[in-house]
């Protein structure tokens, strides 16, 4: 058996396909098994006179040599080679065929002897498509004709003849029916030749188109068309040429190949496809009925989101990126972006950027992809936005940075801005002292004395991490006097003021007396009309009082400067003697 493949399809997208293009190949070049033995008759018309000799010979695929010949489809017998000799004694019509070794039975010859004074003669062989034959007008023993006319189904002819031949157009399946002939015999009798069938047959059947594949295939997908037609085994090796149609508009061909790839259908390519098979002469064309294809856009699907920095984790101020792809869908596509609590879109287009994220451009961020038919949403992203730590202060209950040993003290520390959590680390003259927000110093002692900082740190993820340092606070330690000692202290400080007071009153009292007498002594004489002295007071009589050595009152007073404090109640003061 001899077999035959076409070439692979070069997109080889599915098995289904190539295998099919693999078939329709075979299919085409006729090459599926093995051929037909063919007779063929010398002369080669049909019907022959009375006597005449006929050269039947019985050709193929196979080897020449002994072969089995049949009449009216009966063995008959085997000659020694492919070529037998006829000759018809008596009109008579029969039918041939012949086999040769490694070739199938061939199709029937009908061979026809007449003793008519007019006959039509037709080709003796199996007519096909496309064929190009002549109808021959043969009078007895050849006599001379004039006036020849052709018929078909009682219609005269008039196509192109040269004297008793009719040429035939290239045969179509129409073309088959009876045809007879008419003529003026040796000049003076008219005659009419007996009706003979012509008998036309396919040289190839009507393609059929077939989609390797859905007839509603999604866009962007490939799409395969086969164009299926049978060769006649009469003629396996008639090459045949393919065109491709959509909605009357050649598409593909024509070409040798019965498939077309399309390796990526869009919305264009819907319509009615529809193949057509001829020959390379073109005589011969014969057209698929037509098969619509719908192409359907892809749903959208599979939107993702993607952040510049990962997982859209940022600090203020910092450049945020947002990209939103599509894994499935045919567009054009259009995207818009969304966030939390927002009614209208912030943006629209596959990229959303920030320059300098803000704290308040945190939230919950998604994208949406549409192609105009469907719509999809992205998986939400959460925006963190991490506001690094900054003013870091530290505060305590008193006024002055000074405790006396024993007491306790807290230290607290704060930040004027920072996004949770913010870590503090307190820090005594560069030394780390503790972690927390308060520092608890229980009971002073004087070697908690010293420079004070809390350092506030927060950070982004693992990597980015944020720190400020408080301003330094100088802390002493006082240690506290005993309760004698302070008594006694106040007692001197009294006396000390009380022995001044006197000294004072007392040089005030001599300088006042000094000046009375220098005044008695320099005193001059009265003029004439001023007034005597006034004399001094008498004694007191009884039931009166005589005031000396009047002390004056002391009083307190704050004397301003830099030394310069308030009255304290504690303050203690005594009369001395």
């Amino acid at each position: 058996m001899q077999t035959a493949g076409g070439p692979a399809s070069t997109q080889q997208r599915a098995r289904m396909a190539r295998s099919a293009a693999l078939l329709l190949w075979a299919q085409a070049l006729g090459l599926t098994g093995a051929q037909p033995s063919q007779v063929t008759l010398d002369p080669p018309w049909t019907p022959v006179s009375l006597k005449e000799k006929v050269t039947l010979t019985c050709g193929g695929s196979g080897v020449p040599g002994p072969t089995d010949w049949y009449v009216n489809e009966q063995y008959w017998w085997q000659s020694k080679s492919n070529r037998i000799h006829i000759s018809g004694d008596q009109p008579e019509s029969s039918s041939y065929r012949c086999r040769v070794a490694g070739a199938e039975l061939s199709p029937a010859i009908t061979l026809n002897f007449s003793n008519d004074w007019l006959m039509l003669q037709v080709p003796a062989r199996a007519l096909l498509e496309g064929d190009v034959v002549s109808l021959r007008c043969r009078g007895w023993k050849d006599a001379k004709l004039t006036k020849v006319q052709f018929f078909h189904e009682q219609k005269a002819l008039g196509g192109p003849s040269h004297g008793a031949e009719l040429l035939l157009p290239p045969l179509q399946l129409h073309h088959s029916g009876h045809y007879r002939c008419q003529a003026t015999l040796f000049y003076m009798s008219w005659e009419a030749s007996a009706w003979v069938t012509v008998t036309v047959q396919e040289l190839f059947s009507v393609p059929v188109l077939r989609l390797e594949g859905p007839a509603e295939p999604p866009e962007g997908t490939p799409l395969a068309l086969s164009c299926f037609s049978h060769p006649s085994p009469l003629r396996p090796l008639t090459r045949l040429q393919y065109l491709f149609y959509r909605d009357e508009a050649v598409v593909g061909g024509p070409q040798g190949s019965p498939q077309l790839q399309l390796p990526a259908v869009g919305l264009q390519h819907s319509g009615g496809y529809s193949c057509e098979v001829q020959t390379e002469t073109a005589s011969v064309r014969k057209r698929s009925a037509p098969v619509a294809v719908t192409v359907r856009r892809v749903p959208v699907s599979g939107v993702s989101l993607l952040a510049q920095p990962p997982r859209g984790q940022v600090a203020e101020g910092d450049r945020l990126v947002l990209s939103c792809s599509v894994a499935a869908g045919t567009g054009p596509l259009s995207f818009s972006w969304h966030r939390q609590g927002l009614a209208t879109p912030l943006a629209t287009g596959p990229r959303y950027e920030l320059h300098a994220v803000q704290r308040q451009d945190g939230g919950r961020y998604h994208c949406t992809a549409t192609n105009g038919g469907t719509a999809a949403d992205s998986p939400p992203l959460w925006v963190t936005v991490l506001v690094p730590v900054a003013g870091a202060t530290i505060t305590m209950a008193r006024v002055e940075p000074s405790v006396l040993a024993g007491e306790s003290l807290n230290l607290s520390c704060s930040v004027r801005a920072g996004t949770a959590p913010v870590t503090f680390t307190w820090l005594r003259d560069g030394q780390e002292l503790g972690a927390g927000p308060v520092l608890s110093l229980e009971a002073v002692e004087p070697a908690h004395a010293g420079t004070y900082q809390c350092l506030a740190t927060n950070r982004l993820g693992t990597r980015r991490i944020f720190r400020v340092l408080s301003p330094a606070l100088a802390l002493s330690v006082m240690q506290p006097e005993r309760r004698w000692q302070r008594r006694d202290t106040d007692v001197a400080v009294g006396l000390s003021v009380s022995l001044l007071l006197l000294l004072l009153l007392g040089a005030a009292v001599a300088w006042h007396l000094r000046c009375r007498h220098r005044a008695g002594t320099l005193r001059p004489p009265p003029e004439p009309g001023e007034p005597e002295p006034r004399a001094p007071p008498e004694a007191p009589g009884d039931g009166e009082v005589l005031y000396a050595h009047v002390v004056p009152p002391v009083t307190y007073a704050v004397l301003p400067g830099p030394g310069a404090r308030l009255r304290l109640p504690s303050d203690a003061y005594e009369n001395v003697p």
